[in-house]
């Protein structure tokens, strides 16, 4: 199926999933296929986490309908597997890592590829500076890439933090700016809440540019109006952002993926206010032909 889309954000918007069958209405118009769920949500954004190499690679026709299924302005962010970040901590990875890369090439020959991130484990610190430096050096770098530190040393705002900032700088790599503020801003509504909380950190915010694409993650919560005061922050920050010719990548997330969308679109709203002179609409999908005919009958008769 080939996708085309009217969407004409000024920045890569998106969530962390595609796939949620909760968005029918929002993304995908009902009783959609779930096949065919990402043609809808590549009509609706322009990027998605891909979240699902953390855990397995996807086989090549996998990543063929990933590109059949999606226009040429899509983006996917893919995540590196944990056996790199985590298990292997970056050392005696090599083979894993040629592996990756030649699993997600096609995506990149297509078009399709934005920043692949690396999400450091907590426990991977800056005594292994060292390690994190050879391992980015050896990526080839024809590849987008940026990194996400967790570590609480990282965020010293001393010698820690400014080796690792000017690493990323001059290799051209994007730091990942992580906002979990909103969702820790109040105890939790309900038990999924409670969860997120139990399972996200709480790493200190920053600003901090080192490429060319920024990317900001940022979770909020399932009422997605008690993140509002945190929008009105970043808003102008992304707009500043895009007039300087940067290449942002937002990422919506809610403890409930329900919620991810709703927050997404209410994030664009406050982008509009700060880019009067873009279009920051999200599209909405159609309405199903019978609902369509109804509402037609329905004017027909006033």
């Amino acid at each position: 199926m080939t996708s085309t889309t009217s969407n004409a954000l000024p920045i890569f918007l998106g969530c962390p999933v595609w796939a949620c069958g909760h968005w029918a209405g929002e993304v995908y118009p009902a009783k959609t296929s779930r096949q065919d769920w990402l043609h809808w949500y590549s009509r609706t954004f322009n990027t998605v986490e891909g979240n699902s190499t953390f855990y397995a690679l996807p086989k090549p026709d996998v990543i063929q309908r990933w590109v059949e299924q999606t226009p040429d302005s899509f983006r996917f962010a893919l995540k590196f597997p944990r056996e790199i970040s985590h298990e292997l901590q970056l050392e005696c990875s090599e083979s894993a890592t040629r592996e990756f890369l030649h699993c997600i090439e096609p995506l990149r020959a297509a078009g399709r590829l934005g920043p692949t991130f690396l999400q450091l484990g907590p426990r991977f610190g800056p005594d292994r500076l060292s390690v994190l430096t050879r391992f980015l050096e050896k990526l080839p770098r024809d590849f987008a890439w940026a990194v996400e530190l967790r570590h609480v040393e990282w965020f010293d705002l001393g010698v820690h933090e400014n080796r690792v900032n000017d690493l990323l700088q001059r290799l051209e790599i994007d730091k990942v700016l992580f906002d979990s503020r909103p969702l820790f801003q109040s105890p939790p509504d309900d038990e999924i809440e409670k969860v997120s909380q139990d399972r996200k950190p709480q790493t200190p915010v920053r600003q901090t540019i080192t490429g060319k694409c920024p990317m900001l993650r940022i979770v909020g919560r399932n009422n997605v109006e008690l993140t509002d005061r945190f929008l009105n922050q970043w808003a102008p920050i992304i707009a500043g952002w895009v007039q300087q010719g940067l290449s942002p990548y937002v990422f919506a997330h809610a403890p409930n993926d329900k919620f991810a969308v709703r927050f997404a679109r209410r994030l664009a709203e406050r982008l509009q206010s700060e880019l009067p002179d873009s279009d920051c609409s999200v599209p909405w999908p159609p309405a199903p032909v019978r609902q369509l005919s109804l509402l037609n009958e329905s004017c027909d008769g006033k």
